[in-house]
């Protein structure tokens, strides 16, 4: 990941080979950064404006070449939308079409000013932090695993140039903050998009330990025995038909800290869901390969905890293991006991990552949390209920946690939209066997998955049901093709507030 400087003076005067500037939509006179460099390039950006060849339109690019007029080879003009749509989303926006943009044409040192820090009237710390983070997950590419390598044209260096210099340390602290975020999201998606003989419980918790290294966290990497000694049965009876060593991982931030607030993040790691033996139907379980992307998006987000040395005890938690149908699996009619002591009557061994949850939830419990937030690829019915790529579903016993969490979801474009839990869900996995079902069938099954977490937590709990949000089939601004790394965002932006 390229380093970002940020630096004091006029973009005009950059000596970087490429100059990012922007304009509204309508803007016919430019002013402020981009009216400056207008007026060095003798009006090139009015010819363009002017002769219909550049509206402002969101996202709309434009490439100027200054012959010798200023010292960068090229000016890239990039369009905000309307004035009274324009919002940190759109910042983002402009910030990742721009750079895709000097990445298309060879750049190899970019500078750009901050999108909508002035006549867009945004705060200028997040609009800093928005530009730098977009522009560094548009830039983001999946090492894959080919025989051939390729190496595409990657932009070396990154400069955001503010003329007012009272203005730099903000700057420069909102870059910091982009810089953790970015990390923590690559990472999430790195895991994500690798395959599933390689995103293994094992390399998950290699992954981990090298992020506890890195930044001084603490770990625990727990096995098979060590999941017994805790009575994780739910854990253990998903992983009964796994080929793969299943691996609960908790990561700790400021462990030793008893004076702070201390919030978990719990995230659903299944490497690889057949759906065990209520097995998947074949096409699309290549898919599930991102069944782990809540755990992946913990990770992350401790990761950037960890950077940015958050004033918060935070623990992560990722129970990871293979959903897999051989001669050890579990069956459905099996009646299974969490952690906690209640027993689960499993009618679908392809509701499994609730089971793995549950023991993530009652482990949380040691930590007498002020609140814990689990986000999962958990349900198909929540991907009917809000749809693909709009928002994630959002369950909570706790109004305030609640709010943060969609206050967090606005701030970052992570949306998250709340969803009741309603007792009318309890009576859907009533069981005559056991304490619950493990399934209440196909109608209502965003609800019933959560009212069946709910069995496991004593504290202020929220459930992120994020299946709708795991991957993206087009590459575009700032989300990458696969894995877009949902949840380090919402989460980070939801711990700095916290």
């Amino acid at each position: 990941m390229i380093n970002i400087q940020v630096t004091q003076g006029d973009i005009q005067n950059s000596t970087a080979d490429t100059i990012i500037v922007n304009l509204f939509e309508g803007v016919m006179q430019p002013a402020g950064a981009t009216g400056a460099v207008d007026q060095a390039l003798h009006g090139m950006i009015r010819d363009l404006i002017a002769g219909g060849d550049f509206a402002g339109r969101k996202g709309e690019t434009a490439v100027l070449y200054p012959q010798g007029l200023i010292s960068a080879r090229r000016v890239i003009v990039v369009g905000l939308g309307q004035p009274e749509l324009f919002d940190l989303e759109q910042s983002r926006q402009a910030a990742a079409a721009a750079i895709r943009r000097a990445r298309e044409i060879g750049s190899d040192h970019v500078a750009t000013i901050v999108h909508g820090a002035g006549i867009g009237d945004l705060s200028l710390a997040p609009a800093a932090q928005a530009t730098a983070e977009a522009s560094l997950l548009a830039l983001y590419r999946y090492q894959a695993q080919r025989a051939e390598e390729t190496s595409p044209h990657e932009i070396s260096a990154l400069t955001i140039v503010e003329h007012d210099p009272q203005r730099i340390e903000t700057i420069q602290q909102a870059v910091a903050v982009a810089q953790a975020v970015a990390a923590g999201v690559s990472l999430a998606r790195d895991l994500a998009n690798m395959p599933p003989n390689v995103a293994t419980p094992s390399r998950m918790a290699k992954f981990a330990t090298a992020v506890a290294a890195g930044h001084g966290l603490d770990i625990i990497v727990g096995g098979r025995g060590w999941a017994r000694k805790h009575h994780m049965g739910a854990f253990l009876a998903v992983a009964k038909g796994a080929g793969e060593k299943p691996k609960f991982i908790v990561l700790e931030h400021n462990g030793q800290r008893d004076d702070l607030p201390t919030i978990v993040l719990v995230g659903k790691g299944i490497t690889f869901d057949t759906g065990g033996i209520s097995l998947k139907p074949p096409p699309g379980m290549g898919a599930m390969k991102y069944d782990m992307s809540g755990a992946a998006a913990v990770l992350g987000t401790m990761k950037a905890v960890g950077m940015l040395d958050l004033p918060l005890h935070v623990i992560g938690i990722a129970p990871c293991t293979e959903n897999m149908p051989d001669a050890d699996a579990y069956h459905p009619a099996d009646i299974i006991t969490a952690g906690n002591g209640k027993t689960i009557e499993i009618i679908s061994t392809d509701a499994e990552g609730r089971m793995v949850l549950a023991d993530g939830l009652v482990y949380a419990q040691r930590f007498a949390p002020d609140a814990v937030v689990d986000i999962a690829t958990l349900t198909g019915s929540c991907v009917i209920a809000l749809g693909e790529g709009i928002a994630a579903g959002l369950f909570s016993t706790d109004e305030v946690l609640r709010d943060k969490l969609i206050a967090a979801g606005q701030a970052t474009h992570e949306r998250v939209w709340p969803l009741p839990l309603y007792s009318d869900y309890r009576e859907t996995i009533k069981s005559d066997v056991a304490d619950m079902k493990n399934s209440g069938g196909r109608t209502g099954g965003v609800g019933t998955s959560a009212i069946f977490l709910r069995e496991f937590t004593d504290y202020p709990w929220a459930h992120i049901d994020m299946a709708g949000m795991m991957a993206n089939e087009k590459e575009g601004g700032y989300l990458a093709r696969g894995s877009i790394g949902f949840g380090v965002r919402l989460l980070v932006e939801f711990l700095r507030n916290w």
